[in-house]
C-alpha cells in the first residue's frame, strides 16, 4: 500500500487517523501493522503513540496550524506596551525627540531611544495598525496649561460651585468672546484633481464681536459689540444678564485680563445679590461649553454666501443666533461633549 505523508492532508483528515490509531493502540497493534493499515509513515504512527502514551487521547488532538501569535515579532508584549503607554501619555518634543507628532519615522525613532532597534519604517506601520493606532488630527492644547489645576477644577472647584448653586438656587451660566470677520469661510469645494479652487472674498476686512452665555438648560444669551472688550462693554453685558434673570446667576468665564478689571470687580461686588463670577483653569478653553457656540456661530455664518459687508455680516449672524436662541435642545447639545459633560 502507497503510503501518505499525513502533513498534506486536510486538519479533519488527520485528525481521523489520529483517531483510528488510538483505538487500535488500545487493542495492542504494533506500529508497523498499525502503519499499513493505515497507509503512513511507521514513523507518522510512532510519534503518535508516543503523544498517546503520555496524554491520551488529547495527546492526539491537533494542534493549530502556522505560527504562534507573536513569533518572530522583533518587540516582546511588554516592550509593546511600554511603548503604546508612551504614545498615548507623552508627546514627542516631552521625550527630546525632533518631532511635534506621533508620526511612523518619530515611533521609530523612540523605539531606537528605548530598546536600541533598528526597525523598518514599514514594520513600525505593521506594529501602530496593530494595535489599533491610526492617524487622527490632533486636539489643540496651550502648552502652558496645567494639568494639576484642570484635575483640581473638575474633581473639587466646579463641583463645589455647582453644590453652592444649588443650596442658592442660582443658575450657572458660561460665557466668552468671539468675532466673526468677512474673509473667512469654513468649508471644501470640489475642483479637478491638481486645480485648487478659487474663493472670491472682499479685499476690506470687516469684523464684529460678540460676547456670549449659555447653560445646560438651554439658555443662550448674547450681545454684539464694536471695538475690543473693556470694562465697560463687558459691564454692559453684565448688566443685561441679570436684568431679566429673576435669580442669582454664577458665570464662568476665561481669565481674559478684562474679566478682572478693577471697575468690573467694584460693580460685581456691588450687585454680589445679583451675579458672582467664577473662572476657568488657564489656557483650557476646551472646558468652556461656550466655545461650542462660537463653533456653531461660525460655521452656520461661514459656510454661506460670503458677507460682502459688515451689516450683511452682522445680519446673518444675529439671524444664526436667534435660531440658537430658539432651540434648547441644540444648546444642550453642547454639553454631551465628552470634555464638557462634567458641566451637564
Amino acid at each position: 500500500m502507497e503510503k501518505t505523508d499525513a502533513r498534506k492532508l486536510k486538519p479533519e483528515v488527520q485528525q481521523q487517523l489520529r483517531n483510528q490509531a488510538a483505538r487500535l493502540f488500545s487493542k495492542g497493534w504494533k506500529n508497523q501493522k498499525i502503519a499499513e493499515a493505515l497507509g503512513v509513515s511507521h514513523v507518522t504512527v510512532g510519534r503518535w503513540r508516543s503523544a498517546y502514551e503520555q496524554n491520551g487521547s488529547k495527546g492526539l488532538k491537533l494542534g493549530k496550524r502556522g505560527r504562534r501569535k507573536g513569533a518572530l515579532r522583533t518587540l516582546s508584549p511588554d516592550q509593546e506596551k511600554q511603548i503604546q503607554k508612551t504614545i498615548m501619555d507623552k508627546c514627542p518634543d516631552q521625550l527630546k525627540l525632533p518631532f511635534a507628532l506621533w508620526t511612523r519615522k518619530a515611533v521609530q525613532q523612540l523605539i531606537f531611544e528605548f530598546y536600541a532597534i533598528a526597525m523598518p519604517i514599514r514594520t513600525v506601520g505593521e506594529y501602530l495598525m496593530r494595535w489599533n493606532f491610526t492617524p487622527q488630527k490632533p486636539l489643540k492644547r496651550a502648552y502652558e496649561q496645567n494639568p494639576k489645576a484642570v484635575k483640581q477644577w473638575l474633581e473639587v472647584d466646579y463641583p463645589e460651585i455647582a453644590a453652592r448653586a444649588k443650596s442658592e438656587k442660582a443658575e450657572i451660566h458660561w460665557g466668552d468672546e468671539t468675532g466673526l470677520a468677512n474673509t473667512s469661510q469654513h468649508g471644501r469645494s470640489y475642483s479637478p484633481r491638481g486645480q485648487t479652487p478659487v474663493l472670491r472674498l472682499p479685499a476690506k476686512k470687516e469684523r464684529i464681536n460678540l460676547i456670549s452665555s449659555v447653560t445646560n438648560q438651554g439658555k443662550a444669551r448674547f450681545m454684539l459689540y464694536d471695538g475690543t472688550m473693556n470694562s465697560k462693554t463687558f459691564i454692559k453685558f453684565l448688566k443685561r444678564l441679570v436684568k431679566d434673570a429673576g435669580r442669582k446667576l454664577y458665570l464662568i468665564l476665561d481669565n481674559l485680563r478684562v474679566h478682572h478689571s478693577k471697575p468690573v470687580k467694584k460693580w460685581v461686588q456691588k450687585h454680589s445679590d445679583q451675579i458672582e463670577l467664577f473662572f476657568l483653569p488657564s489656557y483650557s478653553p476646551e472646558l468652556n461649553p461656550d466655545e461650542y457656540l462660537n463653533c456653531d456661530l461660525k460655521d452656520g455664518v461661514h459656510s454661506k454666501v460670503p458677507s460682502r459687508s459688515k451689516k450683511d455680516m452682522k445680519k446673518k449672524a444675529l439671524s444664526h443666533l436667534r435660531k440658537i436662541q430658539k432651540s434648547p435642545k441644540r444648546v444642550k447639545r453642547y454639553f454631551k461633549h465628552p470634555k464638557i459633560a462634567y458641566a451637564a
